[in-house]
């Protein structure tokens, strides 16, 4: 799991000064912690803001709050460790037609400091969908969505929580006991990693480059035939997975999206026939290999074009590719940096479905600047994603980590 920075530092040298997206609100539900009043042993209350969008209400694949067999009055609770204007709220209800139904009622509360104080609106009440309520913006720490229940128990899916992008967010404020544990690891980066801020090609560099989104292209090292099927599900978990990262940032410090689309342009392949499609949805790329394995074609990607214009890739610029998702079969582990990340093909297909792929994660980690903690690990820290083996999900530790990241580097692109 290394950043193969070696390669990397080939790449530098022009600077971005892109146009300020409009990202006058953002989600700041995921930089948010959880509670409830009471969850179900058999549910998590991590589910209210961890990004996933519900198909229905009625959600068996994703994990969920729920509160049966307790009824009345139930709550769930999102804290943030500074400030958040907040002026609209979505929730997303749970009702699997049994234990769990909809709310008779429900209401949402802010944090005055010393009580909770209801905020007058309209609640709708609907399944299958999400209820907006919007007001007045309200600045608090603690947002409680308070749930009345009628036939049954209640629950929760999701939680979005609106807030001012630019506003009372926009300093620096982790968690006093982080602080220096924080310090303790920008300190390292900096002494390991001279090219750190000549370095212009990290994930940031391609977000921003791109106005808000970034393109992959995948590289099939196997065998293994590939159904329209499989292909949509590999695009889903990838961007499920980089969505965990953009979420954790949303509202934060000035940066400036509050959703990071994830598109796929292209595959490669040794054999056109592995791909069980005919459409031309994405590119494909056959019969040119790099590292013994199938190769986007360099004119499309930006590792191999850092002046950031693609003048011969085929179709033009909009089918460049910022990173790679390369997929090996055999592979154990994984490798990732800006060029992107590398897993066992395997693995992945045997994960589509998983809420955290963990390596995935660890290697998008990397993209974004995120070092290894093989031989050290920072003071009052245990378990943390990018400490390999330690944490299998996103820990307030990586996400803080990630904001650390963007605070040193965010000046160069104007923020």
């Amino acid at each position: 799991m290394r950043r193969l920075f070696a390669v990397l530092a080939l790449v530098t040298g022009f600077l971005l000064t892109p146009a300020r997206a409009d990202a006058a609100t953002a989600n700041v539900a995921p930089s948010a912690t959880a509670s409830a009043s009471y969850t179900s042993p058999w549910e998590n209350v991590a589910a209210v803001n961890d990004g996933i969008d519900p198909d229905r209400s009625d959600d068996t694949r994703n994990r969920r709050w729920g509160t049966w067999p307790d009824a009345g009055e139930q709550w769930a609770l999102l804290t943030w460790p500074s400030a958040q204007a907040v002026s609209s709220v979505q929730v997303y209800f749970f009702d699997d037609g049994g234990g769990v139904r909809l709310p008779a009622s429900w209401k949402l509360q802010s944090w005055d400091g010393a009580a909770y104080v209801d905020i007058p609106a309209s609640y709708p009440t609907a399944a299958d969908t999400y209820n907006t309520v919007t007001f007045p913006a309200v600045t608090t720490t603690r947002l409680r969505v308070v749930l009345r229940s009628g036939r049954a128990s209640v629950g929760l899916l999701e939680i979005k929580a609106f807030a001012d992008a630019t506003g009372l967010q926009s300093g620096w404020s982790p968690p006093a006991a982080m602080a220096a544990p924080l310090d303790e690891v920008w300190r390292h980066v900096e002494s390991t990693n001279p090219g750190l801020y000549g370095f212009r090609d990290y994930a940031w560099d391609q977000i921003i480059a791109n106005g808000g989104s970034v393109n992959y292209c995948v590289r099939w090292d196997s065998s293994a035939p590939v159904s329209v099927e499989l292909r949509d599900k590999i695009h889903a978990a990838l961007a499920r997975s980089f969505k965990k990262w953009m979420d954790v940032m949303a509202g934060h410090n000035g940066w400036p999206y509050a959703e990071v689309p994830v598109k796929v342009v292209g595959w490669a392949v040794r054999d056109r026939a592995t791909l069980q499609w005919s459409d031309d949805s994405v590119d494909v790329y056959v019969g040119d290999l790099r590292e013994d394995a199938p190769q986007c074609a360099e004119p499309c990607g930006r590792l191999f074009n850092p002046s950031g214009t693609y003048p011969d890739c085929p179709g033009g610029a909009s089918h460049h590719y910022d990173m790679s998702l390369w997929l090996t079969e055999g592979m154990t582990g994984g490798m990732g940096g800006a060029w992107g990340q590398r897993v066992g093909s395997e693995y992945l297909v045997d994960n589509l479905d998983s809420d955290d792929i963990h390596i995935l994660l660890h290697e998008i980690g990397h993209g974004f600047g995120l070092d290894d903690f093989y031989d050290w690990t920072p003071s009052g820290q245990c378990c943390f994603l990018m400490k390999a083996g330690s944490a299998t999900s996103i820990t307030e530790f990586d996400a803080w980590m990630l904001r650390d990241v963007w605070r040193h580097l965010k000046s160069r692109y104007g923020y």
